[in-house]
């Protein structure tokens, strides 16, 4: 099929919305499809980025093209999903797939077959508007849901029967082949640039993703004070959290914390296989890069990158994860309970068969979660269904 594959924002940065999109686009045109994708121009002034640049900072093996559409920061994005729309009507695409609500929404309501991927329930009354116009357009065909509890509040607020019909459950997903063959945990931090290799080697417990509110970056340096015989190797994060982070670290003395900061995607595998175990501390609210509460829609990707690297992992036990995570593949705790997670470290330390199975067990799992897979399931059925609006 055609795909027209519309950006939510531009390129490049370091949002999870924009790696997941680049990796989804790669996973059709492996697929076979042929797929071009819309970015909503940058500042004015601002170089657009290499194709290699894009490459190293999202892990990108197969190039596809990219068509820069204006979008004027007073229009709140409304102008660029228009301008997206009739972009992918005059390349005579078959479908048109997006995460912006506002390409959703025109797409539908002209009649071209529309996928709206959601991680979240629509809110202010601009956002219910469009979430309603897509649903009842003649082109919507597949609203693709992270997880069952999001499925459940959209039909709980835009009418059950209508979601349901074109709902699909789609938890993200992980590039598999770049965690094949992964190093030792020891070999891999000898690996690791110098600046992120820690003074002592010893047992590492790791985190990597986004240091935003609920991400449990203070029950993780608690843990670090209690336990000065492992190490704590923290990676991501914006500028200005990174460097509060490392505030933190600087003034509670913790010799045993080690901040990375952001690193491209291309490099992640090598520092989660650093870790002896990976850690998922999320707590009971946690916040998206615009501040919402997401506990309830959680699907990150560095679940389905932690189950890849076959590390242990502990996660705070929310029901949203459990719709992936098992105990027999990870520790799951209590998201607020200090001494349940120094525990549960404390003997994961002392027991390499436990480390073994739960690693084992996880990249067992993981294997239903590639992007190809997941791309696959989400476009099943549409190649006779290619319905567009005609110019």
């Amino acid at each position: 099929m055609k795909i027209a594959l519309v950006a939510p924002t531009s390129l490049p940065a370091r949002r999870a919305n924009t790696i997941q999109v680049m990796k989804m686009a790669q996973a059709m045109v492996t697929l076979g499809h042929q797929v071009c994708m819309a970015v909503p121009e940058g500042r004015p002034g601002r170089a657009r980025p290499t194709w290699e640049e894009l490459a190293q900072l999202y892990g990108l093996q197969v190039e596809f093209p990219l068509s820069w559409l204006v979008a004027r920061p007073g229009l709140k994005r409304y102008d660029y999903g228009w301008r997206a729309v009739r972009w992918g009507r005059r390349l005579g695409v078959d479908v048109l797939y997006t995460r912006l609500p506002q390409a959703a929404a025109l797409s539908s309501l002209s009649g071209m077959t529309t996928i709206y991927e959601l991680h979240d329930v629509p809110v202010g009354a601009a956002g219910r508007f469009l979430m309603r116009c897509f649903l009842w357009g003649r082109g919507s065909r597949r609203l693709v849901a992270i997880t069952h509890s999001l499925v459940d509040d959209l039909a709980g607020s835009f009418g059950g029967g209508r979601v349901r019909t074109c709902a699909l459950i789609a938890p993200d997903g992980v590039d598999l082949e770049r965690y094949q063959e992964l190093p030792a945990p020891e070999e891999a931090r000898r690996c690791l640039p110098e600046q992120h290799r820690f003074t002592h080697e010893r047992f590492t417990a790791g985190y990597t993703g986004h240091l935003y509110p609920g991400r449990g970056m203070e029950l993780v340096l608690r843990l670090a004070n209690r336990l000065p015989e492992i190490n704590f190797l923290l990676v991501g994060g914006e500028v200005e959290a990174v460097e509060g982070l490392r505030q933190q670290v600087a003034t509670g003395q913790l010799e045993n914390v080690l901040v990375a900061g952001f690193i491209p995607n291309q490099d992640l595998p090598l520092y989660q296989a650093a870790c002896n175990v990976l850690l998922m501390p999320y707590q009971s609210r946690v916040a998206a890069s615009s501040g919402g509460d997401i506990s309830r829609y959680l699907s990150p990707l560095k679940l389905f990158e932690y189950l890849a690297s076959g590390r242990a992992i502990l996660s705070s036990d929310l029901p949203v994860l459990r719709e992936v995570l098992t105990p027999e593949m990870a520790v799951l705790l209590p998201p607020d309970d200090e001494q349940a997670w120094c525990a549960a470290l404390v003997r994961l330390q002392a027991d390499p068969s436990l480390r073994e199975r739960l690693g084992q067990q996880a990249r067992q799992a993981a294997s239903q979660y590639d992007w190809q897979a997941r791309a696959d399931l989400i476009l099943r059925g549409l190649e006779g269904n290619r319905r567009h609006a005609q110019a």
